[in-house]
């Protein structure tokens, strides 16, 4: 047998299971050998249920009652009585109607899981269970082993998969190297043979933490060497070399009617530099809500078009296209600099007219939606491009931009949600990164607090006080439909509530996905102008028009929220002269949680990113609907120590020139993240 023998082959695998694997997506021995465990129960320290104390726990227990209950649609609890020769504990189980009949057999069991207080007693919550066996022999766990506990497989049990990795013991010394014999001991790794025979039969926690250290260097090494090799590959690349003009520059900047933040500057020098290679710039400019990426954007639009070249800037909206193209108007059509808006709502004779202009060179700068790429648009010579929000497009939609010109044009990714360090070395290390990390002067820190739903009351009054005095304000909710098994609002229930109820008379707005694209524009329109004075909507504002006359946002759970989002819905708020606010309201009445006391206590975008990423993982920022799941099994992009010693391993690969080809395993990983990730 060999590791890409069909698991078929493998003695207790009959039809019905093998179809059960490859639902999983095993189907070899190979596929089955990196199907690794999601957890661990440490049996090693059991304790008497009369010592147990909160937290991770282990106790070995025989059942004396067990029952099972519906509580509401799609829902049951499984609840049963342990004991010992100290004392009895409650277990509870949801949606595992299995364990009832598993614990009536009347033998002994080891539990593992949390003991925690909830509904007013403390007890056993969600906890694995292995028959308790005397013998090591036994498949089963003892007191002294550390058993893996794998992802369930519809239609296998548990005890199939473990003895299914029992027979598969002995391929696990064939499994290759993947990684050159000198970064395994120069980062003091073990091999990934024996890598994986820890995660799979370890004998101590210390092999587990070997093993996955193992595994998680060589999966961040795979993603920055593929970013590092796409840096390269486009270093090669022949872009449109613009000489960096002094008085053209400097007569922009005087003209602002505000003064550049030595961020800004420093950000637009750094560009400046790039359009003078004779290599297309790959730059990403990174800045907080309100930090100016506009402005250095037409800074450098405006160099551009004193070149003779053209300018592209897309956005993921029509409105906030639209709000482009009217900041850069008035930015830099005093130089003559002509600035035109294509949208899908430009139809007929005027698209005909700007496509025209744009052919010929008339246009300068070109702002847009997805527009841009269409088929039938056509540029003279198009020499920059500007992405905003770079992460909600996908990588083919940004290479249908770049490709609109005869040399590959210089690219400014922009974002305004902040980017951990760790994500801009894996993720992102193929750009450069640009960080805005100062706000301009006169933008005032948002008032932000923690509301309790049985204080809503005082809140709405705060808020009608904001709206009588000429202020406007958003309420989010994270659903858009009611939904009976979930106890968050919804925007639709929310928006007839408030209207009938709390706010009756006042002019309240309604915004949500569901909405056509003309419909969503036109309400952010009547916001903008003033004709809505509350905006009950779902997160679809969070990149959004600029409405300096909002001073409340209200999130709804806000609970539910990662620390990043909130951050980037606070940022609609705070945009003009008046003080602003942020209400966090909670699902409940419990004590805040850290994650919100986090977004109270700080206004730092970047701090709050570092501290989402190691709660929730990397999630949206990187846009993974749109680029492919990333695949991580066991390495955490928060890793930051990790994360260095692998880019430090894969400049000296680079650096050594080793053939990619010689490792295949490897060749592979490095070309599906080249693929993801890359504008050539």
């Amino acid at each position: 047998m060999k590791l890409s023998t069909p698991l078929s082959s493998i003695k207790g695998v009959g039809p019905k299971t093998e179809e059960a694997l490859m639902g999983a997506g095993l189907k070899t021995i190979e596929d089955a050998l990196v199907y690794l465990p999601r957890r661990y129960d440490d049996f090693s320290e059991v304790v008497s249920i009369v010592d147990l104390k909160p937290g991770n726990v282990v106790v070995r227990a025989r059942c004396e009652s067990v029952s099972t209950r519906p509580v509401r649609r799609g829902m049951r609890i499984t609840t049963a009585v342990l004991a010992d020769a100290t004392s009895k504990v409650k277990a509870v189980w949801f949606n595992q109607p299995y364990r009832e009949t598993q614990l009536k057999s009347g033998k002994e069991f080891l539990f593992s899981g949390q003991f925690v207080f909830q509904y007013n007693r403390y007890q056993l919550q969600n906890p694995s269970v292995e028959q308790f066996e005397e013998s090591d022999a036994a498949p089963q766990a003892s007191s002294s082993k550390i058993v893996p506990v794998y992802r369930h497989i519809k239609g296998i049990k548990p005890k199939t998969v473990q003895d299914l990795f029992n027979q598969l013991r002995v391929f696990m010394e064939f499994i290759p190297e993947t990684l050159p014999d000198w970064i395994v001991q120069g980062q003091g790794l073990v091999g990934r043979a024996e890598a994986i025979r820890f995660l799979h039969f370890p004998d101590s926690s210390s092999q587990v933490d070997r093993g996955r250290e193992r595994l998680a260097f060589e999966e961040i090494f795979e993603m920055i060497l593929a970013a590092q090799l796409n840096k390269q590959d486009h270093a090669k690349l022949t872009g449109w070399q613009i000489p960096f003009d002094q008085p053209t520059v400097k007569s922009f900047v005087e003209s602002l009617p505000f003064n550049l933040t030595n961020a800004q500057r420093r950000a637009a020098w750094q560009i400046l530099q790039d359009l003078e290679s004779p290599h297309p710039m790959n730059r990403l400019l990174q800045g907080d809500v309100g930090s100016g990426k506009t402005a250095v954007a037409g800074l450098i639009a405006r160099q551009v078009a004193q070149a003779g070249l053209q300018t592209a800037v897309m956005a993921p909206t029509e409105i906030l296209a639209t709000q482009h193209a009217e900041t850069l108007s008035r930015l830099l059509e005093p130089f003559g600099v002509n600035v035109a808006l294509l949208s899908g709502s430009v139809k007929s004779r005027p698209r005909q007219e700007i496509l025209s202009r744009l052919v010929s060179g008339d246009i300068d700068v070109i702002v847009g939606t997805h527009a841009l790429i269409q088929r039938g648009v056509e540029y003279h010579k198009l020499g920059f491009v500007v992405i905003d929000e770079q992460h909600r497009f996908g990588v083919k939609q940004r290479q249908a931009l770049l490709e609109k010109s005869q040399f590959m044009p210089h690219l400014l990714s922009m974002t305004a949600t902040p980017i951990p360090r760790s994500l801009a070395l894996t993720l992102y290390g193929e750009l450069d990164v640009s960080v805005l990390d100062e706000l301009p002067a006169g933008r005032q820190p948002i008032e932000t607090k923690i509301w309790s739903p049985t204080s809503a009351s005082k809140l709405y009054e705060s808020i009608d006080k904001e709206i009588s005095g000429g202020r406007q304000a958003y309420v989010i909710c994270s659903l858009i439909d009611e939904n009976p098994d979930n106890d968050r609002k919804s925007v639709e229930a929310e928006y007839r509530r408030l209207k009938s109820t709390i706010f009756y008379g006042r002019k309240i707005g309604l915004l949500h996905g569901k909405l056509k694209a003309d419909e969503k524009d036109a309400v952010m329109r009547q916001f903008a102008a003033g004709d809505i004075d509350i905006l009950v909507s779902t997160t679809v504002v969070e990149v959004g028009v600029n409405v300096p006359n909002a001073t409340v946002m209200l999130i709804e759970n806000a609970d539910h929220f990662g620390l990043s989002q909130l951050h980037q819905l606070r940022g609609r708020v705070g945009r003009g002269e008046h003080k602003s606010y942020c209400h966090l309201m909670m699902s409940g009445n419990d004590k805040p949680s850290n994650r919100l006391r986090e977004i109270e206590s700080s206004q730092d975008g970047f701090y709050l990113a570092e501290v989402d990423l190691k709660l929730r993982g990397p999630g949206e920022i990187y846009g993974r609907a749109q680029h492919g799941a990333l695949n991580l099994q066991i390495a955490t992009l928060a890793d930051v120590k990790l994360i260095t010693r692998a880019q430090e391993a894969a400049e000296e690969f680079i650096k050594k020139q080793e053939d990619l080809v010689q490792y295949k395993h490897l060749a592979r990983a490095v070309s599906r993240y080249q693929r993801l990730t890359t504008l050539n």
